[in-house]
C-alpha cells in the first residue's frame, strides 16, 4: 500500500494542475487526466485495455473507502472534543422593507459639484481664471458625474455607477488620449478625448463597495497639472492649486528644479510680483547699472 508520505510528493504538481480548472469542478480535471492517458500511453489500446476500467473502479473504491474511514474516524474525535449543536428548524422570514434597507449597501453620498471660482477677487492679469472652478482638496474638481484628484505624476478618477454591480458589468476602455467607462449595455458615464496624454501601460482601475469605478492614471508629462479630465468639462483654475511638497522629494533633481520654479512663478503672478526669470533679468541689470555709472538710465523704461 502507497504510505502518505509518498502520496503527497505529487501534491504541489497536482495543485498546480488543479488550479487551472478552477471552472467545472473536478470533471475538466478527470477529463484532462484520461486525456493524458490516451494520448500519450497505451492504457486505452495496448495490453492493459482489458484491464483498463477496473484499474480505475479499483483505484476509486480504494480512496473512497479510505476517505470514509478517515472522515469516520474525524467524527468520533470531534464527538469527545466540543458537543455536537442541535440542529434548529428551518425557518422562513419575512424581510420587511426596513430589512432590506438595513441590508442594503450604504448609498454613497454625492460630493459637491466645485464651486467656480470668485471672479471679484481675481488680480491683474488673472482675466482667463474667469468661469473656472476651484480646486477641491485634492487638486481636481467633482462633477455631476465624476471626480478627480491629481499630484503631479498621478490621476484619480473617480466614476458613480448610480447603483450595486460587479467588476464584470463594467465596461472601462482607457487610451492615451480617449476615456470611456461605464456599463455594459448602456451608454457610457464618460466618453471622449483626455485632457492630455497618460501612459496606457500604467492604467489600472477597479470597483469599490460595489458602486464606484476608481482609475488610477499616470501623466505622460509630469511637470503640469491637468485642468480638468475630459476635454470640453469646466476646468479648474491651476493657479489655485496646492502641491503636496512631500510629493517633490520622489521626483529628480533637474525635474524637481523646474517644478519648484514653476510652482514659485505661479505663486508670484498670482500676488502680482515679478517671475523669476523677471527677477534675474533685473539682476542682470542692476549689476551693469553698477559697472556703468557714467552711462544715464533715468530715461530708461523697465518691465
Amino acid at each position: 500500500m502507497v504510505g502518505p508520505p509518498t502520496e503527497e510528493r505529487f501534491d504541489a504538481m497536482l495543485l498546480h494542475m488543479a488550479q487551472q480548472h478552477e471552472v467545472g469542478g473536478i470533471e475538466p480535471l478527470l477529463d484532462t487526466f484520461f486525456g493524458f492517458l490516451r494520448r500519450k500511453t497505451d492504457f486505452f489500446t495496448g495490453v492493459m485495455e482489458s484491464r483498463a476500467e477496473g484499474m480505475v473502479l479499483d483505484a476509486f473504491r480504494k480512496h473512497c473507502d479510505q476517505a470514509r474511514k478517515e472522515r469516520e474516524k474525524k467524527a468520533a474525535s470531534d464527538k469527545f472534543e466540543k458537543p455536537i449543536p442541535k440542529p434548529e428548524p428551518a425557518t422562513i422570514e419575512e424581510i420587511t422593507t426596513e430589512g432590506a434597507k438595513a441590508m442594503a449597501p450604504p448609498v454613497l453620498e454625492k460630493e459637491a459639484p466645485s464651486a467656480p471660482v470668485d471672479e471679484s477677487k481675481l488680480e491683474e492679469g488673472e482675466e482667463s481664471e474667469k468661469g473656472k472652478l476651484v480646486p477641491n482638496s485634492g487638486n481636481g474638481a467633482n462633477y455631476d458625474h465624476y471626480s478627480f484628484t491629481q499630484t503631479l505624476e498621478e490621476l484619480e478618477v473617480r466614476v458613480p455607477l448610480g447603483g450595486v454591480y460587479k467588476s464584470r458589468d463594467c465596461k472601462v476602455d482607457i487610451k492615451d488620449r480617449s476615456l470611456s467607462v461605464g456599463l455594459k449595455g448602456q451608454e457610457p458615464i464618460i466618453k471622449g478625448e483626455l485632457f492630455a496624454k497618460i501612459l496606457t501601460d500604467e492604467a489600472m482601475w477597479h470597483l469599490e463597495d460595489s458602486q464606484v469605478v476608481v482609475l488610477t492614471l499616470e501623466k505622460f508629462n509630469k511637470v503640469e497639472w491637468w485642468g480638468t479630465i475630459m476635454k470640453g468639462d469646466t476646468e479648474i483654475s491651476t493657479k489655485k492649486v496646492q502641491p503636496e511638497n512631500s510629493k517633490l522629494g520622489d521626483l529628480d533633481g533637474e525635474t524637481r528644479g523646474m517644478v519648484e520654479k514653476m510652482m514659485y512663478d505661479q505663486r508670484q503672478k498670482a500676488a502680482g510680483k515679478p517671475t523669476s526669470d523677471d527677477e534675474k533679468k533685473a539682476e542682470t541689470m542692476r549689476k551693469f547699472m553698477e559697472q556703468h555709472p557714467e552711462m544715464d538710465f533715468s530715461k530708461c523704461k523697465w518691465g
